[in-house]
């Protein structure tokens, strides 16, 4: 088949790409809005060492797992439900919060995904404050050149992160396109056989057509 050929057959089959892309891409646009929002709120934590020293420094990378799982516990996830007044259990508090350490800025990640946006952003900082206060409790039997202080940044912000409307419709319109156009190869692969006109004969036969009869019936 040439590009004309291609051709022809948008022009006839067009109208079900367009119309299978129209309801895939409504359907995901109206999912998507019919969806609970969900927030995001990261609040990160600076963890400094008392002096630049390298010993004390790679005490601080080794430590950042352990500081990781401290957050990551039912203790601190009841802690904080009972500052804030929550009304869920610790175990659901922890399915909800993603604490992640980065090892080249030495600082711990809090991200907590909720529904509601503020209560998000609160539960951050109060995750954020309690490590910063049980590293200034560690602190103090320690000589001041050997802390490990604790900073947070910026307030966390809370932003949405669910529903991704622009992003499901998008999806929804290339799975349209994707359908639709196996439906228009299903089409023409049934109608492949069919000879319907002199074009057709000559493409299949590569011979040419020297005369045709005419239908006659519509003339009795």
């Amino acid at each position: 088949m040439n590009i004309r050929d291609y051709l022809q057959i948008l022009l006839r089959r067009g109208w079900i790409l367009v119309l299978a892309m129209v309801l895939t891409a409504g359907s995901a646009y109206v999912f998507s809005k019919g969806q609970t929002p969900v927030y995001r709120s990261e609040q990160t934590i600076t963890i400094l060492p008392a002096r630049n020293d390298t010993g004390l420094t790679q005490t601080l990378l080794d430590l950042l797992n352990s500081y990781r799982k401290w957050m990551d516990s039912y203790t601190l996830a009841g802690t904080v439900i009972g500052q804030l007044h929550l009304d869920m259990t610790p175990e659901q508090l922890r399915g909800m919060i993603t604490i992640a350490s980065d090892r080249p800025t030495i600082t711990l990640n809090v991200d907590v995904d909720m529904t509601n946006a503020e209560v998000a952003s609160h539960v951050a900082r109060a995750y954020g404050e309690a490590f910063v206060q049980w590293r200034t409790q560690q602190n103090e039997p320690l000589q001041l050149a050997d802390r490990i202080t604790a900073e947070l940044r910026d307030p966390p912000l809370p932003s949405q992160i669910k529903p991704t409307t622009q992003t499901n419709t998008i999806a929804g319109a290339l799975l349209g396109l994707l359908i639709g156009g196996v439906i228009v190869f299903v089409l023409e692969t049934l109608n492949a056989s069919v000879v319907r006109r002199n074009a057709d004969v000559e493409r299949y036969l590569q011979l040419p057509v020297l005369g045709s009869i005419p239908d006659t019936r519509g003339a009795l």
